[in-house]
């Protein structure tokens, strides 16, 4: 009789400098431009053509003139690339390349709850973040980046609508106090930005005592209330080329983001935030997600070279672009 016999599975090395080379030929053969939002690896960030947030992406995405674009993301991300090209072909490293934000808010259970609001005689337009699937998107009246929510909701939702704010509850409360509008807000948050300790960052401070502390809303309110900036990521960027003068940064988003500001600003130093895990209370490497780690230099190659994973049309991306349409793009 046979028995069984484990197999143990040895990861082979491949030098980053050649996958990269290997990469850049690639995209060339096979027509394809690379979409890299800020929080996977610098060097899949190197290698990209457009780098960015999720709203400079979506706008970027409109502007890619490659029959193919592969998208160095999360799959919500790669999902609106294709519903703004239908015809080209658009691919994702990983389809396991998730979103705790994305999973929190199903198609499903925002049906429910828009017709439980509904059975409640309220009169109300459903704002959703961008880090929701394109099921999700078809049935709200606005999406958002935190690059551009407060601009929304303050200018494109009427003033007598109450207002269902889904899927992030930390983004939400932030945009109720910055623009005044009561909001009805999902229970979701982000697995990165929730985990930020508020402990760890005092003492952060403590050891950089002329530090600027610069958060992304998804942080809970504790975080934010001891930030001197807060701003999605692309106002972050933006908002450490402005400081002239050498300084240090402490920086609570995921930590993949520092990449992306030493490239723009060399003369600062950035030091992330630590987190802290829920299970156990001991500070932890947990700012980094693991989504988007999936987007490894080796998996954009392979994907570059067998042209898969690719995200197919369903038919509700046709309404979802619609609301992402006049919600990002006018």
């Amino acid at each position: 009789m046979s028995r069984g016999v484990a197999v143990e599975t040895v990861e082979v090395y491949e030098d980053p400098l050649d996958l990269m080379d290997e990469i850049d030929a690639l995209k060339r053969d096979r027509d394809v431009t690379i979409l890299a939002h800020y929080y996977v690896d610098g060097e899949v960030q190197d290698v990209a053509d457009f780098t960015g947030d999720s709203l400079k992406l979506a706008r970027d995405a409109t502007r890619v003139q490659t029959s193919t674009i592969l998208f160095s993301g999360v799959h919500f991300m790669a999902e609106t690339a294709k519903m703004l090209n239908p015809d080209k072909t658009v691919l994702l490293p990983d389809l396991l390349a998730g979103c705790s934000l994305a999973e929190s808010c199903t198609a499903e259970a925002l049906e429910t709850r828009q017709d439980q609001l509904r059975a409640q005689g309220l009169d109300f337009q459903t704002v959703a973040y961008i880090n929701t699937s394109a099921a999700v998107k078809s049935l709200c009246d606005w999406i958002v980046t935190s690059g551009n929510a407060r601009e929304v909701i303050e200018d494109k939702v009427p003033s007598e609508k109450d207002i269902l704010f889904v899927p992030d509850r930390h983004l939400g409360r932030y945009l109720q106090e910055v623009t005044g509008r009561e909001m009805i807000l999902w229970p979701g948050s982000c697995m990165v930005h929730e985990v930020f300790s508020l402990q760890d960052l005092n003492r952060a401070r403590r050891n950089n005592p002329d530090a600027v502390v610069i958060s992304h809303p998804e942080c809970p309110r504790n975080i934010l209330e001891v930030s001197d900036f807060i701003g999605g990521t692309e106002a972050m960027r933006r908002e450490v080329v402005s400081v002239e003068a050498p300084t240090t940064f402490l920086v609570a988003t995921e930590a993949n983001m520092i990449h992306a500001l030493e490239q723009s600003a060399p003369r600062h130093s950035f030091v992330p935030v630590p987190g802290i895990m829920a299970s156990t209370g001991e500070t932890c490497a947990c700012n980094r997600c693991p989504h988007m780690a999936l987007n490894t230099l080796a998996a954009v190659r392979d994907c570059l070279r067998d042209g898969t994973p690719e995200i197919t049309w369903q038919p509700f991306f046709e309404s979802a672009r619609e609301v992402v349409t006049r919600s990002l793009l006018e």
